[in-house]
């Protein structure tokens, strides 16, 4: 369930972890959408505890070049941002984990879950995404 493109989402927004990426090193990356949503002074941004997990998680694999003293600082970086931070909750984990869809990716599962429970805007460019219900921006 996506938002149509000439209807802006409304409502506060939970970051995919490459959208709050893309907003703190690269934020030409971002649909003009997603941008101005994220911008807009007037809108509650959280960033999920699963984006936490997945960032240490690649730094650890090697699969991101991310300085350990900034993702030491991160939570703060993202309060300073104005961002909110959205903890894990039992209830999160048990939707995620039933989902019937066929994505394997639990970090995608968790942050959909989120979305769909906390009644959040997902921004994310994941296709795969659409098949959750729950509401995206991109």
């Amino acid at each position: 369930m996506s938002s149509s493109p000439d209807k802006p989402a409304e409502g506060p927004l939970l970051l995919d972890t490459h959208a709050l990426l893309w907003w703190l090193a690269e934020p030409k990356r971002l649909s003009n959408r997603a941008h101005a949503a994220i911008a807009s002074p007037s809108r509650q941004v959280f960033v999920s505890a699963a984006s936490g997990w997945e960032l240490a998680t690649k730094v650890r694999l090697g699969k991101l070049a991310f300085p350990e003293q900034l993702l030491a600082e991160l939570g703060d970086v993202l309060k300073a941002q104005g961002f909110e931070l959205l903890a894990i909750q039992f209830r999160h984990g048990l939707q995620a984990g039933a989902y019937p869809q066929a994505h394997r990716d639990p970090f995608d599962r968790l942050l959909a879950a989120q979305a769909e429970l906390e009644q959040l805007t997902l921004v994310s460019l994941d296709p795969a995404l659409t098949a959750f219900p729950c509401e995206l921006l991109w």
